[in-house]
C-alpha cells in the first residue's frame, strides 16, 4: 500500500523541476534542472536489477542482520552496500536506500548540474546553492521545526535518516530520528541504522553520538529522542 511521504514538502526545491519514480518498493522523489523521468527510470531499473539478481544467487545478502564478505563478482552497488555495512556492523540491506539514491543521483548528474534524490528519508544531494532540508521526527515537539543547512561546497552529500518510531525500515532502537551526513550515502544509511539501534531512551543519545564519532567518513550526526536532541560534527541546524 502506498503511503504519501508528506515530509517531502520539507525538501525545498522551488527552483528545480520535481518528479517521482516508483518501481515496486523503490519510491524516489527527484529534483533536477529539468525533467529526467525517463533517465531516472532507466537507472532505477538498472540498479534494482543488479541488486535483485545478486540476491537471487546470494540470499544471505538480503536476510543477514550482520556484515557479510565482499564479493569480487558482485556489482559495484552491492559491494558498496557490503562495505558500508561492515563499517558499522549491520546487514548490507541497511544501506540499500542510500545506495540507490546515490547511484541514481550520480548517473543523473550527467544530465543536470543539480540533483536531489530522496528515497524513503535518505537523500543524495548535489547543489550549487544553499539548501534547507527539513527534519521529520514523528510525534516529537521537534518534528518539522528543524532544518539542515546544506552548502554547495559540502556536496555531493548523503543525508540519511533512521527512526525506530517512524516508517517501515527495520530498527532495534526507539529514536525518533537519527540523521547522518557523509560523502558516502550507503555509509550514511547504514550508520543511521546502527546509531539508531543504540537509542532506546533519551539517556542513550550520548552513547549514540560517541559511537558516531568512531565511524570513519561520517561528517555529522543529529539524534532526536522525545523532546531532546544531540548533535556532533559538521552539521548546521536552523529553525524552520
Amino acid at each position: 500500500m502506498y503511503r504519501e511521504k508528506f515530509y517531502r514538502k520539507w525538501l525545498r526545491t522551488i527552483d528545480l523541476v520535481t518528479f517521482q519514480i516508483q518501481v515496486e518498493e523503490t519510491d524516489l522523489f527527484i529534483a533536477a534542472d529539468k525533467n529526467l523521468y525517463r533517465e531516472a527510470m532507466d537507472t532505477v531499473f538498472k540498479y534494482r536489477g543488479e541488486i535483485e539478481n545478486y540476491i537471487e544467487e546470494n540470499p544471505l545478502f538480503e536476510t543477514s542482520l550482520s556484515p557479510i564478505d565482499i564479493s569480487i563478482t558482485a556489482p559495484l552497488i552491492v559491494n558498496e552496500m557490503i562495505l558500508a555495512a561492515q563499517s558499522v556492523d549491520v546487514g548490507p540491506m541497511a544501506a540499500v536506500a542510500g545506495a540507490i539514491a546515490e547511484f541514481v543521483g550520480k548517473d543523473l548528474l550527467k544530465h543536470s548540474e543539480e540533483i536531489i534524490v530522496e528515497n524513503g528519508g535518505d537523500v543524495f544531494l548535489k547543489t550549487t546553492k544553499p539548501r534547507l532540508v527539513g527534519v521529520y521526527a514523528g510525534e516529537t515537539p521537534l518534528s518539522g521545526k528543524l532544518a539542515l543547512n546544506i552548502l554547495p561546497e559540502q556536496t555531493p552529500l548523503g543525508i540519511c535518516t533512521s527512526a525506530g518510531t517512524v516508517g517501515h525500515s527495520l530498527s532495534f532502537g526507539k529514536a525518533d530520528a537519527v540523521v547522518v551526513l557523509s560523502k558516502n550515502t550507503p555509509l550514511a544509511d547504514a550508520a543511521a541504522t546502527a546509531i539508531g539501534n543504540l537509542v532506546q531512551e533519551v539517556e542513550d543519545i550520548e552513547e549514540g553520538l560517541s559511537f558516531a564519532k568512531g565511524i570513519k567518513d561520517i561528517l555529522g550526526v543529529l539524534i532526536i529522542k522525545d523532546n531532546k536532541m544531540g548533535v556532533w560534527g559538521e552539521i548546521d541546524i536552523q529553525p524552520l
